[in-house]
């Protein structure tokens, strides 16, 4: 017997779960320990929800509540819909629990007593109206490299990881002050001193998937930089170091934590100790969003703190909706509360798993969904039970029939269902999930050509051995079903099991154990109902009009045609242009619009033009913006080009410089 500890990737607490939380992490780690516990490994799956970080404190602000009261509140719903879907965690805790805190500042107070975390002086954006040092998500700017709106951590349109400092015109969030560069100092873990042995890692270890050797790889190969481990917050851990007084741990070293503070306390409810679970092996069930971080810096600090590396990482790939990449900002997702309102969670954990296999991208589609659960769920694997049920009732008084004389035909089915737990268990083993679902469905189909060709409603009349062979057989699959569809449909298997007369599933060996002749079964209840069309119509115009609403909600920012009519736009002409000191991407333009002199604009035009070519240039320029500085430049306009190309918009030849555009 095995000991396993089994992590699921730790929900950020500013929301609830939605499908693809539960497709790349929770279902697969759930069907791999229920999977195990049957097998008698010893297994121990836990949890917590991430509770700290800007984001939640940036949505505080917003509300005007305490960030405590915002995490708490999103706790209490992952927690629900996590219960709701079946995951069968042995603990699910808080990274806001005291005994986290304990545990993180330990870890931290540990590797810097080795030397291992070093003080580092460096500059940060700091707000004088908030009177404040600005963490990533309290700054957005324009990305230097593409010039599209992104935040103080990245860009969402072209993926550059960004440092706040290096945002351009960058504002905070929460007063739209131009913040300004200000020295501080944060804690940095010496990361580059491990990159030896994280190469030798990810190199050496066959378990890891290729996504995760792959990603981990390519990263390394560009080498390792230490890593900033603090930040300049109220809301976290505080640093637990003398002076460091508003300074909190980073949220990416006392995250992974959650999993050692989840099981540490999970210790303390139990006799046995966490640590005899992760020294014998470790999976940790996460999304491929973060691969990175589980592969490289959790890893890293594992190594610097002198404990054992986990064994697997296992990194699910994404999961789309009708064809889209889903977003709670345009609420275009379906939320896990919402779903299961509607639909047994079972049909969802089917779908989830039998779509695609987790080392590929897949997509959510409501109509797939209603054709998977009609001619797989229904028309295959729940009219194999319930024909088998029924004529086991009609025919021999709910009793298991003898077995005598089979036929070829016979001895092959037979054969099959006796091989079954043992390939599906295989391929679990090997975190194969969909193909050991796969191959559950198969035999379930060739269950149903079986029945067929016995036409056991024939051989009553004509030849009982064979029909009693017949229902023979169909009962043994179907409480072979019962047992490998445990992982993966658990409330449904309980459901076979029950009609079955078996009171457990603990243990996967019994598959394979044949219920004996004259075993007396339950009546017959249906196992799945087909899903009408109007059902499906209903869901997809549901999302459609949460997508609308969202709309709506985003237009209620649209100006009338009064306050477009305030908006003074003029035709101006270009007469000096130069580069400003220390940017890549602004020039200063002195630009005639028909006035006394011309207006200074600071323009973001350095990556598109050389200031020869702007000079005459006709633009359009917006003459009644409230003036601003930007690098220190007073800007008194501006002129409207293209945020990814840098295209002027220019008037027509015939405009004259001074004219306002209507």
């Amino acid at each position: 017997m095995s000991k396993i500890f089994i992590s699921c990737a730790l929900p950020y607490a500013n929301g609830p779960c939605h499908l693809g939380h539960i497709r790349s992490t929770y279902l697969p780690a759930d069907i791999y320990a229920r999977y195990n516990r049957m097998i008698g490994n010893d297994v121990l799956m836990v949890c917590a929800t991430d509770e700290h970080g800007t984001p939640i404190a940036v949505k505080a602000d917003k509300e005007n509540k305490k960030p405590i009261e915002i995490s708490k509140r999103y706790h209490d719903m992952i927690v629900k819909d996590v219960e709701s879907m079946n995951i069968s965690l042995d603990n699910f805790t808080r990274t806001t629990d005291k005994a986290h805190y304990d545990i993180a500042q330990n870890f931290f107070k540990d590797l810097y007593e080795k030397g291992l975390i070093y003080r580092e002086d460096l500059e940060q954006l700091y707000c004088d109206n908030c009177n404040k040092f600005l963490p990533d998500r309290y700054v957005e700017g324009l990305c230097p490299v593409c010039g599209s709106q992104a935040r103080g951590d990245h860009c969402e349109k072209c993926g550059k990881a960004l440092e706040p400092t290096e945002l351009d015109e960058p504002h905070c969030i929460t007063c739209g002050n131009t913040p300004k560069i200000k020295d501080t100092y944060q804690y940095a873990f010496k990361l580059s001193e491990f990159e030896d042995e994280l190469k030798e890692y990810i190199s050496s270890n066959e378990n890891l998937p290729a996504n995760v050797k792959n990603y981990a790889t390519n990263w390394l190969n560009d080498g390792l930089n230490d890593w900033i481990l603090t930040r300049d917050m109220d809301w976290g851990i505080p640093v637990p170091l003398d002076g460091a007084e508003g300074k909190v741990l980073y949220v990416w070293i006392e995250a992974f934590l959650g999993y050692i503070s989840s099981a540490s306390q999970w210790s303390k409810q139990s006799s046995s100790k966490w640590e005899e679970y992760w020294n014998d092996y470790v999976v940790h069930f996460i999304g491929k969003d973060i691969i990175y971080h589980h592969s490289i810096f959790w890893p890293g600090l594992l190594t610097a703190y002198g404990c054992k590396l986990p064994d697997m990482i296992y990194a699910g790939e994404f999961l789309s909706l009708e064809g889209e990449k889903m977003s709670t900002s345009k609420n275009w997702v379906i939320w896990i509360a919402d779903f299961v309102k509607d639909y047994d969670p079972d049909l969802l954990r089917y779908y989830l798993t039998i779509n695609a296999p987790l080392n590929k991208d897949s997509d959510f589609s409501w109509d797939d969904f209603q054709r998977r659960n009609n001619d797989e769920l229904a028309d295959v694997v729940g009219n194999f039970l319930h024909r088998t049920f029924v004529f086991t009732k009609k025919y021999f008084d709910n009793k298991i029939p003898e077995y005598n004389n089979p036929s070829a035909e016979d001895e092959e089915f037979r054969q099959a269902i006796e091989e079954l737990p043992d390939r599906a268990g295989e391929l679990i083993a090997k975190y194969e999930f969909r193909e050991a679902l796969l191959e559950i469905f198969k035999v379930a189909k060739k269950g149903n050509k079986y029945f067929n060709d016995q036409e056991p409603w024939k051989a009553v009349k004509e030849d009982m051995n064979k029909a009693a062979n017949c229902l023979y057989l169909s009962n043994q699959l179907a409480k072979t079903l019962a047992y490998t569809l445990k992982p993966f449909l658990p409330t449904k298997a309980d459901k076979i099991a029950e009609i079955m007369n078996i009171n457990t599933l603990n243990e996967w060996k019994d598959a394979k154990v044949t219920l004996p002749s004259g075993h007396e079964i339950n009546k017959a209840k249906p196992f799945f109902k087909k899903i009408e069309d109007k059902e499906i119509e209903a869901q997809k115009a549901k999302l459609k009009e949460n997508l609308k609403e969202n709309e709506d909600e985003t237009m209620s920012d649209l100006i009338t045609i009064d306050q477009f009519d305030e908006v003074v736009i003029k035709i101006g002409q270009v007469k000096q242009a130069e580069k400003i000191e220390k940017s890549d991407k602004l020039l200063k333009l002195q630009v005639d619009i028909g006035e006394d002199k011309p207006r200074q604009i600071v323009a973001g035009l350095a990556k598109f033009y050389s200031p020869d070519e702007l000079i005459d240039k006709k633009v359009c320029v917006v003459a009644n913006l409230q003036p601003a500085k930007l690098f220190g430049t007073l800007s008194e306009g501006m002129v409207l080009a293209t945020g990814e190309s840098g295209a002027l918009l220019s008037p027509d030849e015939n405009g004259k410089v001074g004219e306002r555009i209507q």
